[in-house]
């Protein structure tokens, strides 16, 4: 049988996931696979629309009216959000920002899907977990069973570091120091590395916990595990956070009406901190972010917060000096300046 030779497309793609991300970028491998799922549903949706192997397609067979078809296609039939549109629209984006510097003759059809703009998405509050919560969830949890004390060590080092779940997930044992000082060494996004302090009721949970395990400390081998073994994935995480806070709602009405997830306790995490007095700068450091302005949405989130400084604040009507009104006739520059 003739196999045929692979044609502009696909010598892209595989020099673009096998060479440029990994090596030249150096990407993680969980940003790798978000780019190759959302290109492979893309190419998915054209081929299925040109009725034709996914193979059969070229460059030219994907432009711009297809993108904007693909991405409506997420939305109304696959009922993706806004955010998740962005997402897959913005792996297109950097694929065909890579492809004119690799061949030349696509820089225009390139730019016309670059020129596809992202959906503006309404934003949410921040959902967390007050401290009196997290205790109440961290009560759920059946200790006696192996499963219970790896959920507990899961759980409570996902508070006490605000890692993101993928760094919890890349825990290896040599990562882990507990004596004094106490850390955590945590790989983050960009393949950065950060050390994050731990409380020492967590060093101890955790030194019980790889202690349990007959985890050496100068292996590498990962912390935390499946019940078969294996390593334990996002939707591992998800379903045992899930899973205790279904338990907790029943004694804890605050958390009833709350949309939380494993994020949910890196915000809570943040929270804390300020509530602490900890500094934006260190908050940043501690959790890894790429900048400061990432941090900041946490001292606009807290209520309590809000509402003390409130307090602190004059009265309205008594600073001494009684403010104009608005009268029919001013003009705006002489009611500014009568204030």
């Amino acid at each position: 049988m003739r196999i045929s030779s692979p044609n502009t497309l696909g010598r892209a793609l595989r020099d673009y996931f096998t060479n440029h991300l990994p090596t030249l970028r150096a990407m993680s491998p969980h940003t790798i696979q978000s780019y190759r799922d959302s290109l492979v549903l893309l190419l998915r949706f054209v081929a299925s629309q040109r009725h034709q192997g996914v193979s059969d397609l070229d460059v030219t067979d994907i432009g711009p009216e297809e993108v904007t078809g693909f991405l409506n296609h997420l939305e109304k039939e696959r009922r993706n959000i806004t955010s998740t549109r962005n997402v897959r629209l913005a792996a297109v984006h950097a694929f065909f920002r890579y492809l004119p510097g690799q061949i030349p003759d696509f820089l225009e059809h390139s730019q016309r899907i670059l020129g596809i703009p992202f959906k503006r998405t309404r934003s949410r509050p921040v959902e967390y977990f007050e401290y009196e919560e997290i205790e109440g969830v961290l009560s759920m949890v059946n200790r006696s069973r192996p499963d219970g004390r790896r959920d507990y060590a899961i759980l409570a080092t996902m508070f006490n570091t605000g890692a993101r779940v993928s760094e919890i997930l890349g825990i290896r044992a040599s990562d882990l120091q507990l004596v004094r000082p106490c850390h955590v060494r945590l790989l983050g996004k960009g393949r950065k590395e950060r050390l994050c302090p731990l409380l020492p009721q967590t060093a101890q949970i955790l030194k019980d916990f790889c202690a349990e395990r007959q985890l050496d400390s100068r292996s590498d081998s990962h912390v935390f595990l499946n019940h078969r073994g294996g390593r334990l994935t996002r939707f591992g995480v998800r379903y045992i956070l899930a899973k205790y806070l279904g338990r907790a709602r029943g004694k804890i009405p605050s958390l009833n009406g709350k949309r939380l997830h494993p994020h949910s306790m890196r915000h809570s995490t943040a929270v804390h901190l300020l509530k602490a007095g900890v500094d934006l700068s260190t908050i940043s450091h501690w959790l890894g972010h790429a900048s400061i302005n990432t941090t900041n949405k946490y001292a606009a989130i807290d209520l309590e917060m809000k509402r003390n400084a409130i307090a602190r604040a004059k009265p309205l009507g008594g600073c001494g000096r009684k403010t104009s009104s608005w009268r029919k006739n001013a003009t705006i520059l002489e009611w500014l300046e009568s204030l």
